[in-house]
């Protein structure tokens, strides 16, 4: 298990296993809503904003699996479930700052999936020695 060497308590596992299904939740309903205004707002629904949700969803599904292994005591998925964690943060708080590059909601929901990330990196990376 992962707390075993790491020190990391049960409460922490579970807090980072809810963030990232937090995360996965949002990646696919982010999807979900994009499907909706491709129908009903276009304009909302740019190449770019289906672009970046393809990518998050995409993501998401790797930070989950990585965890999975990370919780069954695997230090390398550990590490990877990290730095994937921290590059989404950086990646999502980059593109929500180009000016008019994306939707005003998906920058909301980019700054949102970025602290999310923040939570679990730090949960993961802050244990490090």
């Amino acid at each position: 298990m992962v707390n075993s060497s790491a020190g990391v308590s049960r409460r922490e596992i579970g807090l980072v296993t809810w963030l990232i299904a937090v995360y996965v939740v949002a990646a696919v309903a982010t999807v979900g809503v994009l499907v909706a205004l491709t129908v009903l707002a276009p304009a909302q629904a740019t190449n770019e904003a289906w672009g970046h949700a393809v990518v998050v969803a995409v993501f998401a599904a790797l930070l989950h699996m990585r965890w999975r292994a990370a919780k069954r005591g695997n230090a390398r998925a550990r590490t990877a479930t990290g730095v994937i964690a921290a590059v989404l943060v950086v990646v999502n708080i980059v593109e929500a700052a180009v000016p008019g590059f994306f939707p005003p909601w998906m920058r909301v929901e980019m700054l949102a999936m970025a602290a999310l990330m923040v939570a679990v990196a730090l949960l993961i990376l802050g244990r490090r020695r």
